[in-house]
């Protein structure tokens, strides 16, 4: 009961994998992208275990968890529940905050009802969530939104003609007709020649029932003004970042909520106070300055509220995220926050012999914060538990009890352990991580003069100070920084906003869904289905199994998923295509011999031989030159990690000139030998005469920059200001930089 075993493993490209990984130690997971790492940690363990905990529940329970396949393998055994700690976001809506999702909120809510004074009652009296605790005025969202009338209808127009220019309300819908059947307008006139009286009417009268005449008989629907309707079915429900309230976004402005000022609670709750202060005050203290204040409560009755919330606090705060408040909203975190904010939930827990699983931890940390990582790793594999990680970064790799390497390569030629062992194993062995991890980059020996600058003058956004800076064209910039240092507000927000025609690569997922991949992406299924269509003479449509070659069974799906209500369901292979996906006549027009499944099955390596027209092969050769050549082109997007989404999305992007690129994190999920391909890529981009500027930690990346902007000098609101400026060898003897530190000591190891 030592290991966790696996026999046999074959989900996707692993080769009859089998392994023993210790439990109660940290393993870290090693290889290039591709290579079958996530296949073995996330496929196969954490889906095994999550299915088999599924299954202690009742089949109603289960009806409602997420389904997890069997994976494909001939035995796991010695499995213990799984914690997976990935990088998605949180996202979340409007009323959910840092506070919420660590339940630090909850117990400072719990604090206030009892020592707060003078008192407003229970906990739920500080929940602005809670019709007890959320402000009359926005129901707790803090800001409220108003519509804008004049640009909410036409008045020159009449109803028949169209006044009404609200989303849902355009003339001939459900909502437009409550209005025309009402008989309480001239449906012909004017909007501006309405007395007052109907205007009003119109806006938020009321008035007689409207009879809608349908299928089923006479309908009474009851009258509401254009205004009240479109506040009750838009504004006043939760649509935060849906697409509903996007759409009507033109009509509105959203204004900080002049009754509670933000604070989300009503009057009573902002009335009590601890030690002077009220609950929304604390709220909005970032972390590390918020546990010197609930350190300073003192009130016996208090003792156990104030340990409970200073140990998450802490906990927030060694994970490297002091600089966040409990008012911050969950949808404006990034992926890397969002993967430290829920190891705080899972710090304080008193479980022991469980398998935490980590999807690159390191995502979005500075090398300094590396080490509080690693803490926390040590921290969760001494309380007796299994810590499994996949990572590429060298500092984590070394604090492994055990190294499993995947590989040799990607796709079709990895899904193979290339070395089991300890790291110092690793260090000697002749795999591409082996080999990496023993030559460091040296720093780049010339760097390119700038040809010009792109100025962002008086920035002041979140926490930016009057920040003006010069990002120089021509070259290669990187801007660096701790986590919170700003980073993030000056390039995707306020450079981007004053120069929108960069070209953006960033790490947002390009698809979820399924009839999505590669070839559609890129643009390249246009072209093989022309081509196809050229040499069968017939309709392109027709090699597309979104269109008329999809087979009739499936719809093109390739699968049938049936419904079995309170039971799992089951997905099976259609019959009628074998999962093809096509109609048979489809497959029977060739283009050299192949089909259009031949080709889909093809990665981009293979793709890349086997056409000679010059469209196909100019796509093919970027996604290539990206690192992607493993992948196969009718791969489903929604299976692509952050890192390849980046990259395809780079790939589409390759070859545009005289461009300004801005890339966030490229080095996501990529191994150490793919890093060298993304510097090559990216001077390419320079070479060619574009401008790229890229947001990093990597130091190989900062190695090979021909320009720094270093942002710090640490978080929060310590951090937003420029602390150097200048080339990488420059950077070296700056003091005051945590940049410039560990730049330092990574270029004197040998």
């Amino acid at each position: 009961m030592s290991h966790i075993e696996i026999k046999g493993a074959r989900e996707n490209n692993l080769k009859n994998v089998s392994l023993r990984i210790p439990k109660k130690q940290i393993t870290v997971f090693t290889g290039v992208s591709g290579s079958g790492k996530s296949s073995i940690v996330f496929d196969t363990i954490a889906a095994e275990s999550q299915r088999q905990l599924n299954e202690t529940f009742s089949t109603f329970i289960r009806n409602r968890l997420p389904k997890y396949g069997q994976p494909d393998a001939d035995g796991i055994e010695n499995l213990s529940t799984a914690v997976v700690i990935g990088q998605q976001r949180i996202g979340g809506n409007s009323r959910s905050t840092v506070g919420t999702i660590t339940d630090i909120l909850s117990l400072m809510r719990l604090l206030y009802s009892r020592i707060g004074t003078p008192p407003a009652g229970y906990s739920n009296a500080f929940s602005f969530n809670d019709p007890a605790g959320m402000c009359p005025e926005c129901q707790g969202v803090g800001r409220k939104v108003v519509l804008d009338v004049e640009r909410a209808f036409d008045r020159s127009k009449s109803l028949n003609g169209g006044a009404i220019l609200l989303p849902g309300f355009r003339v001939g819908t459900w909502y437009w007709k409550t209005y025309i059947h009402s008989g309480l307008f001239d449906n012909d006139k004017p909007l501006e020649d309405y007395t007052e009286a109907e205007w009003q009417t119109l806006l938020g009268g009321t008035g007689p029932d409207v009879m809608f005449e349908t299928q089923g008989g006479t309908v009474p629907q009851k009258y509401e003004g254009v205004v009240d309707k479109f506040y009750r079915l838009q504004i006043n429900r939760d649509t935060e970042g849906k697409s509903g309230l996007d759409s009507v976004m033109e009509f509105v402005s959203a204004r900080r909520c002049p009754l509670c000022e933000g604070a989300r609670l009503n009057q009573a709750a902002l009335a009590c106070r601890v030690d002077g202060r009220n609950i929304a005050e604390l709220a909005s203290m970032e972390a590390r300055h918020l546990v010197d204040v609930i350190a300073g409560i003192t009130v016996p009755v208090a003792a156990t509220m104030v340990a409970a919330i200073l140990e998450r606090l802490r906990h927030l705060i060694s994970i490297g995220l002091g600089y966040l408040s409990l008012d911050r909203a969950t949808s404006t975190l990034s992926g890397g926050e969002s993967q430290r904010i829920k190891m705080v939930r899972h710090l304080g827990s008193s479980l022991t012999d469980m398998t935490y699983i980590f999807d690159e931890p390191t995502v979005g940390l500075h090398p300094r914060d590396v080490t509080r990582m690693n803490n926390l790793l040590r921290e969760l594999r001494d309380k007796g538990n299994t810590v499994l990680v996949v990572e590429h970064d060298r500092d984590v790799i070394e604090i492994a009890d055990h190294v499993v390497d995947v590989g040799p390569h990607a796709g079709a030629h990895g899904g193979e352990i290339v070395y089991e062992g300890g790291v110092a194993g690793l260090h000697r062995a002749g795999t591409l991580t082996g080999r990496h991890l023993r030559h460091n980059r040296p720093l780049k020996a010339e760097f390119r003069e700038p040809a010009g600058a792109l100025t962002v003058a008086g920035a002041t956004a979140h926490n930016l100070k009057d920040v003006t800076v010069a990002f120089p064209t021509g070259v290669l910039t990187v801007v660096t920084g701790v986590a919170g240092s700003g980073k993030s507000t000056l390039v995707n927000k306020v450079f981007l906003e004053r120069h929108p025609d960069a070209v953006v690569i960033d790490q947002s997922a390009v698809s979820r869904s399924i009839r999505s991949n590669p070839a559609t992406y890129t643009g390249l299924m246009d072209e093989v289905r022309k081509l196809f269509a050229r040499a069968g003479g017939v309709s392109p449509a027709l090699f597309s199994f979104n269109s008329k070659g999809a087979c009739p069974e499936c719809q093109g799906l390739g699968i049938i998923y049936t419904d079995l209500a309170f039971m799992d369901g089951i997905t099976s292979t259609c019959e009628v295509c074998q999962g093809r996906r096509f109609r048979e006549e489809v497959l029977r027009h060739t283009l050299r011999g192949r089909s259009v499944l031949d080709v889909l099955e093809m990665t981009a390596g293979e793709a890349a031989e086997f056409f000679t027209e010059p469209k196909p092969l100019r796509i093919l050769r970027a996604v290539n030159e990206v690192g992607l050549g493993y992948l196969k082109l009718g791969q489903p997007l929604n299976s692509l990690s952050g890192g390849e989404c980046q990259r395809i999305k780079l790939a589409g992007e390759l070859h545009k000139t005289g461009s300004v690129y801005v890339m966030d994190e490229p080095t996501t999920g990529l191994h150490m030998s793919d890093v060298k391909h993304l510097l090559a890529i990216m001077d390419s981009l320079v070479d060619a005469g574009n401008s790229v500027i890229v947001i990093e930690h990597n130091l190989d990346v900062v190695k090979h920059a021909d320009w720094i902007i270093d942002l710090g000098p640490d978080g929060g609101d310590r951090g937003g200001t420029v602390v150097f400026e200048g080339t990488p060898r420059q950077l070296l003897d700056v003091t005051g930089s945590f940049t410039a530190e560990y730049l330092r000591r990574d270029l004197s190891q040998p």
